[in-house]
């Protein structure tokens, strides 16, 4: 029997049988399954590579291999995408908020597999970059094409990514309640009870399929022994500043080298410039190679010489301001490693690079507060480690309650939970005032192609500007006589507004109302004395077919307080919107969006 057959089959079932309620309960819950397993066989896979490499040839061979193995990665990584894949892998998390933006929730199938096939081979041969992004890519793209086989509408398929996203971040992390939150702050999905439990469901079992797989292994295990103290309050609330301005340093950097790739059109020569620098990087300073996540781990437990030892320069690390300078160089240096990454073609996210420079961040103010000696009790450092990374978290991926729930549900209890609270509340207010966007959003952002928890701008953001353009205004030439536009325009038009347009361009020149004509256009003697360019006034506003965003066009309208403006594309006249159309568009789209 026809494939095609077998599906309609059990979509006539379904419909006859089981809700939609149900069946979305029942998607979550299979969703949440194939995010966890796919933050499996990522994980397994880099660590297979890293284990083979890291462990064989840099362990009896030569340190020389730091330098080799990241390029070799990032070549591979390449002839991968081109060969294989036959696509270009973007960034996971910005890459499906641009599905959820722009194309109605839609990832193409390359994308199933696409993070799958190169974040393994790009981190585990030293991409200084992470695996979240990527796994959680991986499931929103299975979750978005699942949704399409079922024929689901726009605003399901779009919670069903949300589900992946919370399946994934759960798998990885076994922290269900902070990957719903993530889901939330990212994918920017309303909270309603109608969405809450699918969610609920995708990360329980996207952490079931973790414990089925990983036992209860988690990425950084810690059992608090210092408690929070009210005389520790300044030294968090001086963690949150320096996160805020670490957490802008790392935001700038990326953006620049973003931008500086961009400009190279050539990926070979991208490859040659981000391979070389990030295997001079890897080999001067190794614990930059891949995730970091043992770095991390080492500075939790209180042992920062394990991550430091093999330092180029073989500094003594007796010194504890030695100790501290060479942390602040891996916090300077990590962002650079992972922008060069990913400039270079690599595939990964940005996840794991800012847990890695809170975390080092964290712990060198602690050392240093400790270092100074004005206090009278020490600091803890083990745990400003770990709530330096909800500052970095908050400031960098603007995800403070995120930040706030892995943290605390990651070390077992909630014994730090106001430190968390103060640290990444101050950090998420200081960059949001310099940088409004994260670092996921940051593109889309600045094209205004986001959506946003402002249901308004979110509604305007799904909106095609396509739809709204009306083409049936009948156009009149500059040179036109006074006689011939009644003739060839009003009366054959029901409209009461007129593009003028010149002859040979095209070009918009202005327009005429009906209003315009009305005291003279019964007066016969004027017929051929008054042209169309006496007639004509400017348009109160312009639209940019390719520029404006329907954000810009529903501003535009409330500037102006007309009720049509013209629209212009390439340069030529194209069309008119008016403010009814916009507003009908605008009412159903609402409509669509708040539909469960």
């Amino acid at each position: 029997m026809p494939k095609q057959t077998l599906l309609k089959r059990f979509l006539k079932w379904r419909l006859k049988y089981i809700s939609h309620k149900q069946f979305i309960y029942i998607l979550s819950i299979l969703i949440g399954f194939m995010a966890g397993v796919g933050a499996v066989v990522l994980k397994n896979l880099t660590h297979f590579i890293q284990l083979l490499l890291e462990g064989s040839f840099v362990q009896y061979y030569h340190t020389a291999f730091y330098f080799i193995f990241p390029i070799i990665g990032l070549a591979l990584t390449y002839l991968v995408m081109k060969y294989i894949i036959r696509h270009k892998v973007n960034h996971g998390i910005p890459s499906t908020l641009f599905a959820i933006s722009k194309r109605k929730g839609l990832m193409r199938r390359f994308q199933m597999i696409g993070s799958i096939l190169t974040a393994p081979i790009t981190v585990g041969f030293g991409g200084s970059v992470g695996l979240e992004g990527p796994t959680v890519a991986t499931g929103a793209a299975l979750s978005s094409n699942l949704s399409r086989v079922l024929h689901l509408n726009q605003s399901t398929r779009t919670l069903l990514i949300g589900c992946a996203g919370a399946g994934a971040m759960a798998s990885i992390f076994k922290a269900p309640i902070a990957a719903i939150i993530f889901a939330i702050e990212v994918f920017s999905l309303d909270l309603t009870l109608a969405s809450l439990l699918p969610l609920l469901l995708a990360s329980l079992s996207g952490v079931i399929t973790s414990y089925f797989f990983f036992g209860d292994e988690i990425l950084l295990p810690f059992n608090i022994e210092d408690k929070f103290a009210l005389q520790d309050l300044p030294f968090y609330m001086l963690l949150g500043v320096v996160g805020a301005f670490a957490s802008i340093y790392f935001t700038k950097t990326y953006a620049f080298f973003q931008d500086f790739f961009e400009k190279i059109n050539s990926p070979i020569k991208r490859l040659l410039i981000g391979g070389l620098g990030l295997g001079l990087l890897i080999y001067f300073i190794p614990p930059l190679y891949g995730e970091g996540y043992d770095i991390m781990n080492n500075l939790i437990q209180g042992n920062p010489n394990a991550a430091l030892e093999n330092n180029f320069f073989n500094l003594e690390l007796s010194s504890v301001w030695v100790v501290i300078a060479l942390l602040m160089g891996l916090v300077v240096f990590k962002i650079i490693a992972s922008a060069l990454t990913f400039g270079a073609g690599g595939v990964g996210g940005i996840f794991a690079p800012t847990l890695f420079m809170g975390s080092i961040l964290g712990n060198a103010l602690a050392k240093a507060l400790n270092s100074i000696g004005w206090f009278s009790n020490p600091i803890s450092e083990s745990n400003f480690t770990l709530v330096g990374m909800t500052g970095l978290m908050a400031g960098v991926l603007h995800a403070p309650l995120t930040a706030i729930f892995l943290i605390a549900e990651m070390t077992g209890g909630y014994e730090l939970f106001i430190p968390l609270m103060i640290t990444s509340t101050i950090s998420f207010a200081i960059t949001k005032s310099f940088i409004p966007h994260s670092v996921y959003a940051m593109e889309l952002g600045r094209k205004g192609e986001l959506i946003t928890h402002n249901k308004d701008h979110a509604v305007l953001t799904l909106m095609d500007i396509e739809s709204v353009v009306e083409r049936s205004f009948i156009k009149v030439y500059s040179d036109m006589k006074l006689g011939e536009i009644i003739e060839t325009a009003v009366m054959k038009s029901k409209r009461n507004i007129y593009p003028v347009v010149n002859r040979k361009t095209d070009k918009l020149e202005g327009i005429i109302l009906l209003d315009d004509l009305r005291p003279i256009m019964f007066n016969q003697s004027l017929y051929s004395e008054v042209n169309a360019r006496e007639l004509m006034q400017n348009p109160p506003e312009i639209i940019n077919f390719e520029k404006d965003k329907m954000t810009s066009v529903m501003q535009k309208f409330q500037d102006t307080g007309a009720w049509n403006l013209p629209v212009e594309s390439n340069g030529t006249y194209y069309g008119f919107v008016s403010k009814s159309r916009l507003l009908t568009a605008y009412r159903r789209k609402l409509i669509d969006f708040s539909r469960n």
